[in-house]
């Protein structure tokens, strides 16, 4: 039996990756919807339930009150500052100052916790089951290529591996057409 090279277990190690890394991305990016939308809907609920919303919207209207006061001020100052004189307003914000929570901070904590539960929630959905089942056999199929000894025996294993979620590990090559017969 001979042993594999570390250009052969490199080999075996990205093809894996080939096989596997499109499926995975596929049911990913249909994960990561469904999880937008529990999100989305996880925040009004948890708002809810913690009593976040009452906060909020408390938040809310103070900045619009906020924002209607500072266009006023901009009004009045602009209109009744002497003609030889500038207005220079700098607003600086004091990271230190427990004052400086804005409405968008809260919602963005709120919506990271919703965040997380939604991720949660969507591993016991079809489509969170079969990443996590394409993750562990992809994985299995790394371990094999780490663990095997010899090139013959690796191919068995990985094509059982990857027979297990619908893959072919040896995949027949098709005849391109002839492009010249085409152009004609």
């Amino acid at each position: 039996m001979k042993s594999m090279t570390k250009f052969q277990l490199e080999h075996f190690e990205r093809k894996v990756k080939r096989q596997y890394d499109p499926p995975i991305e596929e049911q990913e990016l249909l994960v990561r919807r469904y999880k937008t939308e529990a999100t989305d809907q996880a925040v009004d609920k948890l708002s809810k339930k913690m009593g976040a919303d009452v906060v909020i919207n408390k938040f809310r209207e103070a900045e619009k009150e906020l924002k209607a006061a500072q266009a006023t001020a901009l009004t009045f100052f602009s209109k009744k500052k002497p003609k030889e004189s500038e207005l220079h307003y700098k607003f600086e914000r004091d990271n230190s100052s427990v004052y400086d929570i804005t409405l968008a901070d809260c919602e963005e904590q709120l919506r990271e916790w919703a965040s997380n539960l939604a991720e949660r929630e969507i591993e016991k959905r079809p489509e969170g089951k079969l990443l996590r089942q394409l993750k562990d056999t992809r994985q299995q199929a790394i371990d094999s290529v780490m663990e095997a000894g010899c090139p013959e025996d690796l191919i068995k294993q990985l094509a059982q591996i990857s027979q297990c979620i619908g893959l072919t590990w040896d995949v027949e090559l098709k005849k391109l057409p002839n492009i010249k017969e085409d152009l004609n």
